[in-house]
């Protein structure tokens, strides 16, 4: 496919001077920061059951907020500083905060740098452990930009990132790693991987022309979606396990059933002949899956 010829980015020295509040708002853009909606919750869920009987202070539960947020700013910065020459090239990305020079490069840089070392002091206030595994954290959420160069598994490897996140929130909670924290890892990992294969769908074309992998340009669409309903399905099969590794109850169990029902929804609306639904099925039904989780865990710990 022939790329269409891009305006050309706007030098770093040429961005204009904006106010703090439109800067904060170009930054929020820029890192999609909306979508912290997808693994936040994860966390929070994790760190809920971890608690029983266990205890939790508020403090720890705004240190773990605070480690999240930092490692995927840290980890969405990265992310656009070293796909900027792709994302200049792509008609769908070209009109990103980089390649379109509404954010500078040294500014990036500056965010990026500033959010793994806040991800690094959260970790550290969070204990030895979480200190220790910090640096692996960081060297999984960073990595994962360099994984489509080479592999079309690079959507397992995006989930196995953000799984690092309730792992890591139990770890904060608990100071251990035990099978219900292995169960939600895997759920989420499932998850992710799943819908970004969905996404991955929109950039097939792009993506062998630019010698990018992923599983829709390396195997077509239809192949990209039963991959993605398969994950989906262990998906589900994983947050049953966790039921009984960690003695949910039926509030839980019925948040799952909802879980099932908008994963079968999202699948129903993307076919190979009819992909105009796509940004329903990534971005609103999948904040749909992270919010009933958190909602459906918190219920069932609450009550019992």
């Amino acid at each position: 496919m022939r790329v269409p010829p891009q305006p050309r980015p706007v030098p770093d020295a040429a961005v204009p001077a904006t106010s703090p509040l439109a800067s904060v708002a170009t930054f929020g853009r820029m890192i999609k920061f909306s979508h912290t909606v997808f693994a936040l919750p994860f966390a929070l869920a994790a760190a809920a059951i971890a608690a029983r009987g266990h205890g939790i202070t508020a403090g720890r539960v705004a240190a773990i907020v605070l480690a999240m947020v930092a490692a995927r700013t840290a980890a969405m910065g990265f992310n656009r500083i070293v796909d900027r020459r792709f994302d200049a090239r792509n008609p769908r990305t070209a009109g990103r905060e980089l390649p379109a020079g509404k954010v500078s490069l040294a500014a990036a840089v500056a965010l990026t740098t500033a959010s793994a070392a806040l991800f690094v002091a959260a970790a550290a206030w969070l204990g030895p452990l979480c200190l220790a595994l910090s640096p692996v954290a960081l060297a999984l959420v960073l990595g994962y930009s360099f994984t489509k160069r080479f592999t079309w598994l690079c959507h397992i490897f995006l989930g196995a990132a953000i799984a690092a996140g309730p792992g890591g929130a139990w770890i904060a909670v608990r100071g251990d790693v035990a099978a219900p924290a292995l169960w939600l890892m895997a759920a989420v990992a499932t998850w992710i991987g799943g819908f970004d294969i969905l996404y991955a769908i929109a950039d097939r074309d792009f993506d062998r022309t630019a010698g990018l992998h992923s599983i829709p340009a390396r195997f077509g669409i239809r192949a990209a979606l039963a991959a993605s309903a398969v994950l989906h399905g262990l998906t589900v099969t994983a947050l049953l396990l966790l039921a009984r590794a960690a003695g949910l109850g039926p509030i839980y169990l019925a948040g799952v059933a909802l879980i099932l029902a908008i994963l079968v929804w999202e699948h129903a609306l993307v076919r190979p002949s009819d992909l105009s639904r796509l940004d329903v099925a990534f971005f609103t039904l999948n904040g749909y899956v992270s919010v009933a989780f958190l909602v459906a865990t918190l219920a069932d710990v609450l009550v019992r």
